[in-house]
This record gives C-alpha cells, sequence and structure tokens, in this order.
C-alpha cells in the first residue's frame, strides 16, 4: 500500500517539485499516473523508492516510512517493489535468463529457487523460448518484457513502470500494457507513470493527473486534466 499525506518537496536548487500531494494506493491496483514534463511524477517515483525523501508529509510504502527510513533499511523496501524503466538497463553481455537471474543472486537467493522461479516468469512474459539470447538480439519490445520480468522475479508487492512505451511503437506499446495488465490481475500492484494519453484511454484504469506539483485529478477511465477527458 502506498500512501502520500500532505507531502511537498522543494529541492536543494529551490525547485518545488511537490506542493501537498495527497494520493493512497491501494494492493491490487492498477494506477495510471499522467502528467506533463515537471508535474512531479518522477519526484512520486523517486520517492517511492526512497530515492528522495519528503520535505514535510507523510509517505509510507508497503509499511516503511519513507520520512525516517534508515540507509539499512532502503534494500528491503527495494525488495517490495520491481521498477521497469524506458531504456531497459539490460546488461548486455547477459543472455536474457543470466539478466533476469542477476537480480535474483544479488540478495542471496539460493541456486534451485532461480533455476525454479527465472523460467516462470520468462514464460509469464512470453520469452522463454528466447532464455539464452543476448539483449541485443531482441526487438525493442521484447527487451522491455525482460525488464518487466527482472522486476517480477524477486516476487514484489509492486511493479512501478516509470514511461515504459516511451521507446516502442503503438502495437507493442498496447502488448506491453496488456502484459501489465495480466501481472495485475495475478495480485502485484501497478503504477505506470507515462504521458501517453491515446494509451492511457484504451484501458478502464485509475488515472491521477497530476500538474504543477498538486494532484487536480483522480478518476477511473480516460486521461483527465481538470476533470476533462483529452482526446
Amino acid at each position: 500500500m502506498v500512501k502520500l499525506l500532505d507531502t511537498y518537496k522543494t529541492y536543494d536548487n529551490g525547485t518545488k517539485a511537490l506542493k501537498g500531494v495527497n494520493l493512497t494506493i491501494e494492493d491490487g491496483e492498477f494506477v495510471f499516473i499522467v502528467g506533463p514534463s515537471g508535474s512531479g511524477k518522477s519526484t512520486i517515483i523517486k520517492m517511492l523508492a526512497a530515492e528522495v525523501r519528503p520535505t514535510s508529509g507523510k509517505v509510507s510504502v508497503n509499511g516503511f516510512n519513507i520520512a525516517a527510513i534508515r540507509q539499512r533499511e532502503i534494500p528491503y523496501l527495494r525488495r517490495t517493489i520491481g521498477v521497469v524503466f524506458q531504456d531497459f538497463r539490460l546488461i548486455d553481455n547477459k543472455s536474457v535468463y543470466e539478466n533476469v537471474a542477476f537480480v535474483m543472486r544479488a540478495v542471496g537467493t539460493p541456486l534451485r529457487v532461480i533455476k525454479k522461479r527465472v523460467p516462470y516468469v520468462l514464460d509469464l512474459v512470453g520469452l522463454l523460448h528466447k532464455s539464452r539470447r543476448l539483449p541485443s538480439e531482441l526487438s525493442g519490445g521484447e527487451q522491455q518484457r525482460v525488464a518487466i520480468a527482472r522486476a517480477l522475479v524477486n516476487n514484489p508487492n509492486m511493479i512501478i513502470a516509470d514511461e515504459p512505451t516511451g521507446n516502442l511503437d503503438p502495437a507493442r506499446s498496447l502488448e506491453l500494457m496488456m502484459l501489465l495488465e495480466k501481472i495485475n490481475m495475478l495480485g502485484t500492484t501497478v503504477v505506470v507513470v507515462t504521458h501517453e494519453r491515446e494509451l492511457v484511454d484504451q484501458f478502464e484504469k485509475r488515472v491521477v493527473t497530476i500538474d504543477g506539483g498538486i494532484v487536480i485529478s483522480d478518476k477511473m477511465g480516460g486521461y483527465y486534466s481538470n476533470g476533462q477527458i483529452q482526446h
């Protein structure tokens, strides 16, 4: 569960990124966070992963208090979250299997568990048959699915996808969003940050619109701005 209560964030350079955000995301929800560049979306994502802390207000993520979290607790918080980036961030000289297994090894998962879990998530994202390929041998959409498998493999409570379709064509973008919807239906909370309103409008999901550091709309279905659907 995510809860931001009267959350403000002012950076050292004086930029006021968040100006009193109130937002709750329940376990098992699928939520789009939308808004223009500089609206505060990225700050919220960084806050959820404890990359930045609020200047004031309360932020709770999966039971962790972000304002007061200790450095040694941050890795435990991050194990409850899987993050998918726009630029994939795959390891070029490792196979698809090794890219996904790497994050399990990093947290000390036993080899027998890795051998069982990695094929499962690769099958879930439709890439089990390409487990021995290198990232350079895959399409952009396939690379993004590897990134999703990697985010999923440690069984997080929540997946955060930060502009996951930014490098994909419309058909692959829709495919990827349907995969995230499938993952959500299996019980994982999914938060997608995007500016692609046409894609958002194809899904009847909760849409939270951020602008000027505040939540200006929180509705079910459609890309909203000031309470109006934009087409």
